[in-house]
């Protein structure tokens, strides 16, 4: 099968009734999928909310050799027709457990959706990611800039615990 298209084809996803968030508006559906190729302006956009700007070429490159590697998935959520969020993760091997774990590498929800419910359920389906792995953990890291402190609270809310830091070198 030709990348593009397998990078297009989408898998089942799960639908989950959407939370309310007190501001009232109507209630859809948050569905939950793989990444699909249609996906790619969203997801560079997804990427500029989280703080790291890159071009549609830039991401496609990326996301060509991330599909390519079975350790890794790209979830999508959609909310109302529209890509309201993504979680990239990858099951690692670790000296901390036997089992191996899920790193969750990037978790974004698009600004004008947050509160919604997206990234609960992106958390949700990345622990069912996870346990269909065999993985003894789900971690991620996240920067300690103050505009991610509402994120520190919702990881901590979704039963996360700081267990330390990141710490990080350019080599080029």
């Amino acid at each position: 099968m030709d990348l593009a298209v397998a990078l297009d084809t989408a898998l089942s996803g799960s639908a989950i009734p959407r939370e309310s968030n007190g501001k009232g508006g109507e209630s859809g559906m948050i569905i939950v999928r793989d990444f699909a190729l249609r996906d790619l302006d969203a997801v560079v956009e997804l990427m500029r909310d989280l703080g790291y700007p890159t071009s549609n070429a830039q991401m496609r490159k990326r996301m060509e050799a991330i599909s390519s590697d079975p350790a890794y998935a790209t979830l999508v959520a959609e909310l109302d027709g529209e890509a309201a969020g993504m979680a990239g993760l990858r099951l690692l091997y670790s000296y901390e457990y036997d089992d191996p774990v899920v790193q969750i590498s990037a978790l974004v929800t698009k600004s004008t959706h947050r509160g919604k419910g997206v990234g609960k359920a992106l958390i949700h389906h990345a622990e069912i990611w996870a346990r269909d792995r065999g993985a003894a953990a789900l971690v991620l890291t996240s920067g300690n800039r103050p505009e991610r402190e509402t994120a520190h609270q919702f990881y901590q809310r979704m039963g996360f615990a700081v267990t330390g830091y990141r710490f990080s070198k350019k080599l080029w």
